[in-house]
């Protein structure tokens, strides 16, 4: 009995634990309307969510290309609105990507706070889905936030986990207990607005990396580290 129980305890993925609380959430319905599905011409696969009429934010990690040791040019990248089962709303493709200068996946130990890329795109997003805005304000621990992405095990639906928080920060990280894992990659951490204003919720982070133990652990690049590109291109996005 020792074995199976063992096993029980263990996560079933890695930054999911065995009390998995990630559940389908409707592509068209708000907030997760603004999040995506980053495709590439290698077949990899991430999430993303819209933050301007012609601007997403996805991890950094999701655009390398591992052979050739780069990351991959815009073209290759292409963007699907309102994904589920195979159809989706609208495909935009990438005109332009910027990644951190300090994000070098090729590196022994990658500076994981760097793990983030915005995306400009081709065409503007459709009518119908919002630009999240960006919430670049230290969170503090216990924070609630939700996280929802296109995850491995069921890249064919959205999954998001909507009870979890904050739990602190470590190297430049926040570190949260939503549960997800491979594929909620650039996916968004949500957090509520003051005053309810918008859709209620703004990005406050893109998840990069799942913990590997039964706490759940899990990782994201908090919006500051990326707002300065967002102003660049008039994202202002506070809420």
């Amino acid at each position: 009995m020792a074995a199976p129980v063992a096993r029980a305890e263990r996560p079933l993925l890695p930054g999911v634990g065995p009390g998995d609380r990630r559940a389908p959430v409707d592509a068209d319905a708000a907030p997760w309307r603004s999040v995506v599905r980053v495709q590439t011409n290698l077949a990899g696969r991430c999430t993303g969510a819209l933050v301007g009429p012609r601007t997403v934010v996805t991890a950094g990690h999701c655009l390398f290309n591992a052979r050739t040791r780069r990351f991959l040019p815009a073209s290759s990248l292409h963007v699907l609105f309102g994904y589920a089962r195979g159809d989706y709303s609208q495909h935009i493709t990438v005109a332009r990507v910027v990644t951190d200068p300090a994000y070098d996946p090729s590196a022994g130990q990658p500076l994981e706070s760097a793990d983030w890329a915005v995306l400009t795109l081709d065409a503007p997003a459709p009518a119908t889905v919002p630009p999240l805005p960006v919430a670049a304000a230290p969170l503090a621990a216990g924070a609630p936030v939700m996280l929802g992405g296109y995850s491995q095990d069921r890249a064919q639906i959205l999954m998001a986990d909507r009870d979890c928080r904050v739990l602190g920060t470590t190297a430049g990280l926040l570190v949260h207990d939503c549960d997800a894992t491979r594929g909620t990659s650039g996916g968004p951490l949500l957090v509520r607005t003051a005053g309810g204003t918008g859709e209620g919720w703004a990005v406050a982070g893109v998840a990069v990396a799942a913990g590997n133990t039964p706490a759940v652990r899990n990782f994201a690049v908090p919006a500051a580290r990326f707002a300065a590109s967002l102003a660049k291109d008039g994202i202002a996005g506070q809420p």
